[in-house]
């Protein structure tokens, strides 16, 4: 079974990707992607 997170930049606290997420697994996604607003590549994190 997977849950929709979200993933917020660590800069500027934007919400900008959807992923789904697998319910078996407890650490919260870190993932290195591209911001919109800061317009470069941020750590995003899995926000609540």
């Amino acid at each position: 079974m997977k849950k929709k997170v979200a993933l917020a930049c660590e800069e500027c606290l934007s919400r900008n990707y959807h992923p789904n997420k697998s319910t078996v697994t407890i650490d919260r996604l870190k993932l290195k992607k591209f911001c919109k607003r800061c317009n470069k590549h941020t750590l995003h994190r899995e926000t609540k």
